[in-house]
């Protein structure tokens, strides 16, 4: 429906509304015969001519898409009437454009003025919750409750997701209040348990659940079990009760789509592509599914069958440049770059055209056909100007991953000419700086940087650890990094700069802790030869050996364990 269709609805004022001409309530004219009167005469509000003028005016407003003077007389209206229908109107016309205030405002009006409605009761909750105000939404939504209507608990839940703790503390206050009175209640004890998962009680949360089984019907509460039971590593627990709950809700397609999502999550791919074709079977028309089953064909390595709905959705339109996008990526695998190309070419602007510049450029690259690849960039910043600077930036990159450092250099230096000011382009110079020895570049592009950005976590621990593996400047370095650390304790890649900062100043027992717990969130090569050297200096020559040819099974021509494996060793294996 257009805005002027739907607007045009609006004229059959509900309730008092009804000063121009009675209609029935289902809309019709009033038929002319002996039919019986109803038991209740129907009772009309006496407006002013100038009401009823602003109405009107609102009407041809909205038929002329000048909704915001129809939105503004409704409005208007609503507060000077105080009508039930006249603010139920504003609120809808509000609603549909997004007013927020305005929306919060006539919802409030229209459940003041129409009690016992427990629709107005719900939209006054849903709005006050919108704009924080929880605890005013848990009145209205009590009054919904008392009326045995359909309560929204769970929208308040969720839009409680995103407030500070004090929030959430009051609302759960409230839930446990209104549970007191309704012990049995389904919908307060499902949005209960969705404020305790965002404040990480999954345990608690699932508890709740389970012994608060959900009425016939409630799906809700299964899935959210099944996702609880996922996060706290029991996935396997959560398939048979989906398994369970799709015997008895065959048609509902939430759960199937739920248990189809966590089989890829416990990569089952197989189990996964049979869910996601029954899927597709039973809603031909959602190509969500489609594009979700052609991805899990790829994970399977099933290219054909993936190669198959990627190319239906090109012809329904549908999911176009990401189907292109894995055509290529199947070309590749399939041995086929001229054909990969041909698909990544077809990629439009959009979230998957820059990894389909990327793939162009390291196929070219990787076939001795770098002035075409450079050419292609360069055709591609002309013709999509927003993304020139990504587009430099893959250019670099690939040239330098190519062993084309100084093609990188000259573009990375034309790009800069360019934008002087871009940090991502100042920070891959930086790399590529001291990847040619030239600390004295490297330094002063972070230093810009930082000088700009004193928090960016990034430069700090780049500076950070360069300083402590490439010169004596420890005691400045540690400070860089203990900062980048400040900022993201977590960060796999900072743990592992003041493991080895701390490792060069000599602490070795914290260069250990530090590098452990760096390894353990991401297990990389580069960590573990840092980790195998701290291990080795501290006298646990036997677990250093363990780790290195843990991580060379999976990269055994890695240079960096060989060299440090040499270097320590005096022999290149172990």
């Amino acid at each position: 429906m257009n805005r002027s269709s739907a607007l045009l609805l609006a004229f059959v004022f509900l309730s008092g509304c009804q000063a121009l001409a009675p209609v029935s309530s289902d809309g019709t004219p009033p038929v002319e015969d002996n039919a019986p009167a109803p038991e209740k005469p129907t009772v009309y509000a006496s407006f002013s001519e100038d009401t009823v003028f602003s109405l009107l005016s609102a009407e041809l407003a909205g038929q002329r898409n000048r909704f915001d003077i129809a939105l503004d007389n409704y409005v208007t209206q609503a507060i000077n009437t105080q009508d039930p229908g006249i603010s139920e109107r504003a609120f809808r016309i509000a609603e549909y454009l997004g007013a927020d205030q305005a929306a919060l405002d006539t919802s409030l009006i229209w459940a003041k003025n129409a009690p016992d409605d427990l629709e107005a009761q719900r939209a006054a909750a849903i709005q006050l919750a919108r704009s924080g105000r929880y605890d005013d939404s848990m009145v209205y939504m009590e009054k919904v409750l008392q009326g045995k209507g359909d309560t929204h608990f769970d929208f308040l839940a969720l839009s409680a997701a995103d407030t500070d703790q004090d929030t959430r503390n009051g609302l759960m206050k409230s839930f446990d209040r209104l549970l007191q009175k309704h012990p049995n209640n389904g919908q307060l004890i499902f949005g209960k348990a969705l404020l305790l998962q965002q404040d990480g009680d999954g345990q608690g949360a699932l508890t709740l659940l389970e012994q608060n089984p959900p009425e016939d019907g409630e799906v809700a509460p299964l899935l959210l079990r099944a996702r609880l039971l996922q996060s706290l590593n029991r996935g396997k627990e959560a398939l048979p009760l989906l398994e369970k709950s799709i015997r008895q809700y065959p048609d509902d397609k939430r759960l199937r789509l739920t248990y189809a999502r966590m089989l890829v999550e416990q990569d089952r791919m197989d189990d996964a592509k049979v869910q996601f074709s029954s899927l597709v079977q039973q809603y031909p028309e959602d190509d969500e599914l489609r594009y979700s089953l052609a991805l899990v064909c790829l994970e399977a390595k099933a290219w054909q069958e993936a190669k198959g709905y990627l190319e239906d959705l090109i012809a329904r339109e549908s999911h176009v440049d990401s189907a292109h996008l894995n055509l290529g990526r199947i070309a590749e695998e399939l041995n086929d770059p001229q054909g990969a190309l041909a698909e990544y070419e077809q990629v439009g602007p959009g979230n998957d055209y820059l990894p389909a510049q990327l793939r162009q450029a390291d196929i070219l690259m990787n076939n001795g056909r770098t002035d075409e690849a450079e050419k292609r960039l360069g055709a591609a910043r002309d013709a999509q100007p927003d993304y020139a600077i990504q587009l430099y930036l893959i250019e670099a990159e690939t040239l330098s991953a190519n062993n084309q450092g100084d093609r990188a250099w000259k573009v990375l230096q034309q790009a800069l000419l360019q934008y002087p000011d871009d940090l991502n382009l100042l920070y891959t110079r930086a790399m590529q700086a001291e990847k040619r020895n030239d600390l004295a570049q490297m330094e002063k592009d972070l230093r810009l940087i930082l000088k700009r950005e004193p928090d960016n976590a990034m430069a700090l621990n780049a500076l950070g650890y360069t300083l402590s593996d490439r010169t004596t400047r420890y005691a400045e370095a540690k400070d860089l990094i203990e900062r980048a650390h400040q900022l993201n304790p977590e960060d796999p890649a900072v743990l592992d700069s003041l493991g080895w900062v701390n490792f060069r100043l000599g602490n070795l027992d914290e260069a250990e802790r530090l590098l452990r717990q760096a390894l353990e969130r991401f297990p990389d090569q580069e960590v573990a030869a840092h980790l195998g050297e701290v291990l080795w200096a501290n006298g646990k020559q036997r677990e250093a050996r363990q780790i290195w040819s843990k991580f060379l099974k999976d990269q055994p021509d890695s240079p960096l364990l060989r060299s440090t494996i040499k270097r320590l060793t005096g022999s290149e294996t172990l």
